[in-house]
């Protein structure tokens, strides 16, 4: 009987990804960076704080975080656990309506506000076109997660970041799939006064031939590219219904490529 992995794009087996709040403007220079390594990074913006002096205009952002991805996080910044939920619907939905029109894309991302949420804003988000949702705290792992509407980043780059870069850089088993997700607020990295230890994450973890290197959105949709694979039930052939590639391994050597609406023999 065959061994068939799912494997990331391009055959890999770790991805890592970046979520950064509020579009403060030392985003600049965290873009500047991950652009630097190749780095990829999700960017939750509130689209009702246009005019605040401490935030990058929303002029910019098609321009600034091309090839990244901008998510919502919400229009106002409210705790949203608190707020009624036809409040929270507009928050999101109005947020989703103004990104769109700057950005040119659909917007299905969210990072929870002040990490607030509640299991009747999660069971509402995919009526809004949210596909996931980010929370606050630490997981101090790699495994991907249960939950895309829970999804819990590995540290906050003030925890631990380079000790877990360098975990992450030396993981070697293919039998799994691992993601680092870091997690923070750029503007973080003035008031500690330490850039550095971004700069020192970028260069540990950058420009590697087994990492995937991807917005939160694409790991998501990357997943449901997965799941929607149609296999025989012998293992001999798999047809993937979706636009996108569907990366496979099989019996450990062989790495096949299954690109959209094609039937390939493994």
């Amino acid at each position: 009987m065959k061994k068939i992995y799912t494997c990331f794009p391009g055959g890999k087996h770790k991805v890592l990804t970046m979520s950064y709040d509020d579009g403060k403007h030392e985003d600049r220079r965290l873009v500047a960076l991950f652009n630097q390594y190749g780095i990829k990074g999700t960017f939750n913006v509130n689209s009702g704080l246009e005019g605040d002096p401490v935030r990058i205009p929303q002029a910019e952002y098609r321009e600034l975080y091309k090839g990244h991805e901008v998510a919502c996080h919400t229009v106002s910044h409210p705790t949203i656990g608190r707020c009624p939920l036809e409040l929270v619907a507009q928050e999101v939905i109005e947020d989703r309506k103004k990104l769109e029109s700057i950005m040119g894309y659909p917007v299905r991302g969210l990072a929870y506000p002040n990490g607030s949420e509640s299991p009747e804003i999660r069971a509402m988000l995919p009526a809004l076109g949210i596909r996931y949702g980010r929370v606050v705290g630490n997981t101090d792992g790699f495994a991907m997660p249960e939950d895309f509407l829970q999804w819990k980043a590995t540290c906050h780059h003030n925890h631990n970041l380079l000790e877990l870069g360098q975990q992450f850089v030396d993981l070697h088993k293919k039998q799994y799939l691992y993601m680092m997700y870091v997690w923070g607020h750029s503007y973080e990295f003035t008031n500690n006064n330490n850039w550095e230890v971004m700069e020192d994450f970028c260069k540990l973890v950058g420009g590697k031939d087994d990492i995937w290197y991807a917005t939160n959105i694409q790991i998501v949709d990357y997943m449901d590219v997965v799941k929607a694979a149609q296999y025989a039930a012998d293992g001999s052939f798999v047809y993937n219904p979706c636009a996108q590639s569907l990366w496979l391994c099989v019996d450990d050597e062989k790495f096949v490529e299954v690109k959209g609406g094609q039937q390939v023999q493994l």
